[in-house]
């Protein structure tokens, strides 16, 4: 059974730091694309941050430029989301997704086959 498990969610005022985790079991992801997407509350669920099989290609949403960093350890089978300078904008349930076919790409969530059970990021002002 495939499951992407997130960690590292919680509270934190504005301007400070998070660390996301995403932990996957029951098949390796090291040649699938993965990413971070989040979702407020009555709002669509949408990209922040993918990350390519390898590394070497990663894209951000506009709103995160500068502040988020994914990175992933396909040895581990792990793939993160470094946020600092977090604003009360930056509220939402976060979501690690990974593709199933080798080798793609993309931002939308249709793009992705699996998908952890979400964690809560909340930015006080």
């Amino acid at each position: 059974q495939v499951q992407l498990v997130e960690s590292g969610g919680g509270l934190v005022q504005a301007g400070g730091s998070l660390r996301l985790s995403c932990a996957a079991s029951g098949r390796t992801f090291s040649s699938s694309a993965m990413g971070w997407f989040r979702q407020a509350p009555g709002k669509e669920r949408d990209i922040v941050a993918a990350i390519s099989w390898n590394g070497a290609t990663t894209y951000y949403a506009d709103s995160v430029k500068g502040r988020f960093t994914i990175s992933r350890d396909n040895a581990k089978n792990t793939v993160d989301l470094q946020m600092n300078s977090l604003k009360p904008e930056d509220t939402a349930v976060y979501y690690c997704a990974a593709q199933q076919k080798p080798y793609g790409w993309g931002y939308n969530p249709y793009n992705y086959d699996y998908w952890g059970q979400g964690a809560q990021v909340t930015v006080s002002s």
